[in-house]
C-alpha cells in the first residue's frame, strides 16, 4: 500500500511540473512582448536594503539620471533600495523607467517611480533574469547582496562562454568592489580558474560620468539590439 501511495504522490508531482510549463511560457511571452517594444536600456542592480539619503542610494539616482539623459531607459528589479533609486533617476530625467518585479516573502514591493505601463511581475527568478540580460545594453552594479552578485556573475559567465554578445558591466563603488576584484585576481586567476582577459569584462568606477562615458564609448558606431 505504501508503495502505491508513493507512486501516486510522485505522479502528482510530475503532473504539476508539466502544467507549470504553461505558466513559465506565459511569463516568457508576456516579458518578450513588452520588453521588445521598450528600446535600448541599461539595468541597474544593487541592494534592496539601501535607504534614501544613504551614499549609494543617492549615487544610484544620479547614475540612472545621467544614463537616462544620455538616451537609455533604465531597468531595475522594481523594488526598494537601489532599485527604487534607479527608477527614480530615470523618472527625474523623464526617461523610460522599467521594473521587473518578483514576488518575495520579504523586502519586495513595487516602487512608485516605474512607468505605469512598464511594470512587469514575475514568479520565476530565471525568467526575470533572462529579461535583464536579453534587453539590457549594459549592467550597472551598485553595492548589494547575494542577489546582486547572482546577476553580476551570471552576466559575466554568459559573456565569457559566448552565449551572449559582450556588453558593459560596470561596478560602481570602488571601496565596495575592490576587495572582490582582488580576490578574483589572487585566488581565481592565480589558480588558473579564469583567464587574464576575463578581468576585462568588468570595470570599477565611482562617478556617474564614468558610467555614461563607458556605455557611450562602447556603443559608438555599434548597433543597439537585444543580446540573444
Amino acid at each position: 500500500m505504501r508503495k502505491e501511495q508513493h507512486h501516486k504522490g510522485w505522479n502528482e508531482i510530475k503532473t504539476n511540473d508539466s502544467w507549470a510549463l504553461f505558466k513559465i511560457m506565459g511569463e516568457f511571452v508576456n516579458g518578450f512582448e513588452k520588453m521588445s517594444a521598450i528600446g535600448p536600456c541599461v539595468s541597474v542592480f544593487g541592494s534592496a536594503r539601501t535607504k534614501p539619503g544613504e551614499k549609494y542610494y543617492e549615487l544610484a539616482v544620479s547614475v540612472a539620471k545621467s544614463i537616462a539623459e544620455a538616451g537609455y531607459g533604465i531597468i531595475t528589479g522594481g523594488g526598494p533600495g537601489i532599485m527604487e533609486a534607479g527608477n527614480r533617476g530615470a523618472h527625474l530625467a523623464g526617461g523610460t523607467s522599467v521594473g521587473l518585479n518578483i514576488d518575495l516573502p520579504f523586502e519586495q514591493h513595487d516602487n512608485p517611480y516605474i512607468d505605469g505601463d512598464k511594470s512587469l511581475d514575475f514568479d520565476y527568478f530565471f525568467v526575470r533574469k533572462v529579461m535583464f540580460v536579453k534587453y539590457s545594453q549594459g549592467f550597472v552594479v551598485m553595492p548589494g547582496g547575494f542577489g546582486t552578485l547572482d546577476e553580476l556573475f551570471e552576466a559575466i559567465t554568459l559573456i565569457q562562454t559566448n552565449k551572449i554578445e559582450k556588453f558593459p558591466i560596470i561596478l560602481v563603488g570602488s571601496e565596495f568592489w575592490n576587495g572582490l576584484l582582488d580576490w578574483i585576481k589572487d585566488a581565481m586567476l592565480k589558480m588558473g580558474n579564469i583567464s587574464p582577459n576575463d578581468l576585462d569584462l568588468i570595470q570599477i568606477v565611482d562617478t556617474e560620468k564614468e558610467v555614461v562615458d563607458i556605455i557611450d564609448s562602447f556603443y559608438k558606431g555599434n548597433i543597439l539590439s537585444p543580446n540573444f
